[in-house]
């Protein structure tokens, strides 16, 4: 694969810590691209699986004068980034070429300390959804330009919903990442549940697909947002069995439903006591409760 000219479109890049289940404090640079194949819309819902009583505040806000992401509102309801996939904030995006994002990346986080070079700092894709084949294709070209440059990160995360299936050319890469890069390359995986989300589970949980993972990638983790109530419970335990007879065997992750700390705090102790007595890993947002209700954190 050759670097090229074309160009992507992608939210937002910034520089925060990994506030989410493994990596979880991790100094981490951030690229948000965009386009998503799900929208779950059933987040922080009074019932995730009847879309005919959704509060959706996204869809009635007037973003046409706005031009910064950063001035958006955080939404209760639906998706924590609508931003990142609705063609209504297209216009607040930006579209550069893989060697534009790649250099900008490295300045968000350069300081004094670091003076620009990687060092210790995780690299995350996220989105939307970073395993499409645009957002495939986008973060080859970034890395394999941060290898020319001899200065790259040695731990990558990609923050997906499990639904997305690697192209051979991207399973090469990864492969290659690994063994003569030395890259440890992390799948965060988030399937979304029907009881939480609202999406289908013909449409949102593939484990067959999230097990082709394990051809480029050993490390991963499963990360569920749950809402408590029995009937997530009660799909978590169906959904996590099909992942492990698919092979899929990584660590379980909890985390309460909430995009803000307002609405984590409704429910996270809760939840969390629910997934530890189940002998789960606890997460939450840590970003948010560090910095508040803001994107780009």
């Amino acid at each position: 694969m050759k670097n090229s000219n074309n160009t992507y479109v992608y939210s937002e890049i910034f520089d925060s810590v990994q506030g989410e289940g493994h990596y979880a404090g991790f100094p981490s640079a951030w690229l948000r691209l965009f386009l998503c194949n799900l929208q779950c819309n059933g987040f922080g819902q009074d019932d995730p699986t009847d879309p005919s009583t959704y509060k959706l505040p996204y869809k009635d806000f007037d973003a046409v004068e706005l031009n910064r992401l950063e001035e958006l509102p955080v939404w209760e309801y639906g998706c924590d980034s609508s931003y990142s996939w609705s063609k209504k904030f297209k216009h607040l995006q930006h579209r550069k070429t893989s060697r534009e994002i790649a250099d900008l990346v490295r300045a968000e986080f350069a300081n004094e300390w670091n003076g620009g070079k990687w060092l210790d700092r995780h690299m995350c894709f996220t989105g939307g959804e970073p395993l499409m084949k645009h957002a495939q294709l986008c973060t080859m070209e970034i890395m394999r330009h941060w290898f020319d440059d001899e200065d790259y990160p040695l731990f990558v995360t990609y923050e997906s919903n499990g639904t997305q299936i690697p192209g051979p050319e991207f399973i090469d890469f990864w492969k290659d990442a690994r063994d003569r890069m030395g890259v440890e390359l992390f799948i965060s995986c988030s399937p979304k549940l029907w009881n939480v989300a609202g999406e289908t589970t013909r449409k949102a949980i593939k484990p067959e697909t999230v097990a082709r993972y394990l051809d480029f990638s050993s490390n991963g983790q499963l990360k569920f947002v749950v809402n408590g109530s029995q009937a997530c419970w009660d799909e978590l335990d169906s959904t996590i069995a099909r992942f492990r007879q698919a092979g899929v065997d990584w660590p379980i992750w909890i985390m309460p439903v909430g995009a803000t700390v307002e609405g984590q705090k409704l429910l996270d102790g809760d939840v969390a006591r629910m997934a530890y007595q189940r002998g789960y890993k606890v997460s939450a947002r840590v970003h948010t409760y560090l910095w508040g209700n803001l994107i780009g954190v």
